[in-house]
């Protein structure tokens, strides 16, 4: 039997119908769940809306590392790669790292930094600034690193499809490895390349982040190093104290939340909550972070300030900080990653105007137009891009790329929808001769392309991406886990959830619908936000709030609609303002009652 619509919504306000997460086998799973665990009708139904069954309940509200993590040698080339880090330790060497400028490439550099600092080896750490140097190993950058005297190159979050400048580093007598995550051509440099998604590779663990991969290698370097007897005079570093490094880069980098990398975030969350690490402890306090260490502050506080730094700043800001000891100077940077991450929220909002306007023009008003959003600006700042092609994702539905535009040429970045591969279509582009580079995965991409073979471009991802792409907005629907009333929201509720948690990609925060809940209040608030009230027929109320609705139809009818019985849709959030406890409501879609 197919998910039944909720309430009966087939066209909500934002034109999508409210189907249940579960359907007549989900809920016969979510009965037994409650039944054998114990756990409540809520928590049981959102387990079953997850495919867990009945004899996996217990060990998915604590998954382990001991049950998840594989032997890292199940990876391609892990062997050789553990391997030859072990003696560039065992033999002091100097350790080149040359990491990304986002979150997972600053945690990936700080993570194996801090290894190598706790086996007292000298190492280097090159982030690549994202305007001059672009995304990757680069010629110049190797040769300044094999002055400085180093004798291995690691690259993290890159170098798979780097070809010149690995050459150039053997060349120069630096042995390349590449830890990376990113979708992988046919024809790998020559290199020690372990990445979970080369095509060769058969060890399922394709969702890793780039930082989980690090883990892994470590795990196995860490094995090695024990077998030669290294650890005989010098305590072994304490590899589980970097969870917090791999969850904070699993959470940012918006890989799945299943399965190993579920497990690296409960456990790294566990360690942020000693607030042991001083860059992380300073980047919480200046975000303002309530309560205690969550998947939402690592996606939206503390997360989009460490990506400040490579977007509009100093790009090795975020990878310093993450390994840095001194409480004064993380205390410093946090600011300065503040600072940052202000003017690209600026910078976003004057760019978004102009792109939304530009993406109406291709989708038309009724959605009939251009299956793929393509949009440029000669103005636009290449590092926010992305933040850019994420929104009109969002507003519209369909994989969008945003583009900056400079001397002939453009940088960009492209964000698709569930669905829809992004990153197999961008490297089918660069093997065609259209991209001057590119690559990526699934859901995020970011190319260079000569300014003249943009059209050229656009017109191979509407061909190669139209048919996934209306697959993917015909699908579209909110999907349900349980109906409550405002009474129900309660602090203990969230507190419940949070065992079936973290939420992110790969394992949907709970949606929850309100029925029939009379509208108190709506208002506009901040930067087109509405902020709303409503009441349960006992009396009960409820705060909320729509976040970027305003001009929406969902904002629209929320302002129309206020007196009126309403359903309502969203997650929920608790508020500790004011030493109080109160449960929020994050509206997602709204429909008029009857």
């Amino acid at each position: 039997m197919t998910a039944r619509a909720v309430l009966g919504v087939t066209t909500s306000l934002r034109g999508r119908p409210w189907m249940s997460r579960l359907d007549q086998a989900g809920e016969a799973r979510a009965l037994a769940i409650a039944q054998l665990t114990g756990t409540s009708v809520v928590l049981s139904r959102i387990l079953a809306g997850r495919g867990i069954g009945p004899a996996d309940a217990a060990k998915y509200l604590d998954p382990s590392l001991r049950d998840l993590m594989p032997d890292p040698g199940v990876l391609a080339d892990m062997n050789r790669a553990a391997a030859r880090i072990a003696r560039a330790i065992e033999a002091r060497e100097t350790v080149a790292i040359f990491g990304d400028y986002d979150v997972d490439g600053a945690a990936s550099a700080a993570l194996l930094a801090g290894y190598l600092e706790a086996c007292d080896v000298p190492y280097l750490i090159h982030i690549p600034d994202r305007i001059f140097e672009g995304y990757g190993p680069n010629v110049e950058a190797i040769q300044a690193l094999a002055a400085r005297g180093a004798k291995l190159l690691v690259t993290v979050d890159c170098g798979t499809t780097s070809h010149a400048p690995l050459e150039e580093a053997k060349r120069l007598g630096l042995d390349p490895i590449v830890l990376d995550h990113h979708q992988a051509p046919e024809h790998l440099p020559d290199a020690i390349i372990v990445n979970p998604n080369r095509l060769d590779d058969l060890s399922g663990l394709g969702q890793l982040c780039a930082a989980g991969v690090v883990f892994m290698t470590l795990a196995a370097v860490q094995r090695n190093l024990r077998a030669s007897g290294f650890f005989a005079a010098r305590p072994e570093p304490d590899l589980l104290a970097a969870l917090d490094l791999v969850a904070l880069a699993t959470v940012a980098d918006v890989a799945a939340l299943t399965g190993l990398n579920r497990a690296f975030v409960v456990k790294g969350l566990a360690v942020m909550r000693e607030r042991g690490r001083p860059g992380l402890r300073a980047l919480f306090d200046v975000a303002g972070a309530d309560g205690p260490p969550s998947a939402y502050h690592l996606g939206y506080l503390v997360g989009p300030r460490i990506n400040a730094g490579g977007r509009i700043g100093d790009a090795a800001l975020g990878a310093k900080l993450l390994g840095i000891a001194s409480e004064s100077e993380a205390t410093e940077i946090a600011a300065t990653l503040d600072r940052l991450n202000r003017e690209r929220q600026a910078m976003e909002a004057a760019t978004l105007e102009e792109a939304e306007a530009e993406a109406l023009r291709q989708v038309g008003l009724q959605g009939e137009g251009a299956s793929v959003i393509m949009v440029a600006g000669p103005d636009w700042h290449p590092g926010i891009v992305g933040i850019i092609a994420g929104r009109l994702r969002e507003k519209f539905g369909r994989p969008a790329f945003a583009l900056a535009l400079a001397n002939g040429s453009a940088t960009g970045s492209g964000r698709s929808v569930v669905g829809v591969d992004l990153g197999r279509s961008v490297r089918g582009a660069v093997e065609a001769g259209i991209l001057v580079k590119g690559g990526g995965h699934a859901m995020a991409a970011g190319i260079t392309v000569d300014s003249a073979r943009i059209e050229a471009f656009r017109a191979y991802l509407e061909t190669d991406l139209a048919e996934a792409a209306a697959r993917a907005r015909a699908a579209e629907a909110l999907y349900v886990d349980a109906t409550l009333t405002a009474a129900g929201a309660t602090p203990a509720l969230l507190a419940s959830l949070e065992k079936a948690g973290p939420y992110g990609a790969g394992n949907p925060e709970p949606v929850f619908v309100f029925a029939s809940h009379r509208l108190v209040d709506a208002a506009p608030v901040g930067v087109n936000h509405i902020r709303f009230k409503i009441q349960a027929g006992d009396g009960a109320t409820l705060e909320g709030i729509a976040f970027r609705a305003g001009g929406e139809p969902l904002g629209q009818g929320l302002l129309a609609g206020k007196g009126r019985p309403m359903h309502l849709a969203g997650t929920l959030s608790l508020d500790r303002y004011g030493g109080r406890e109160r449960v929020k409501l994050r509206l997602l879609d709204a429909a008029l009652a009857g």
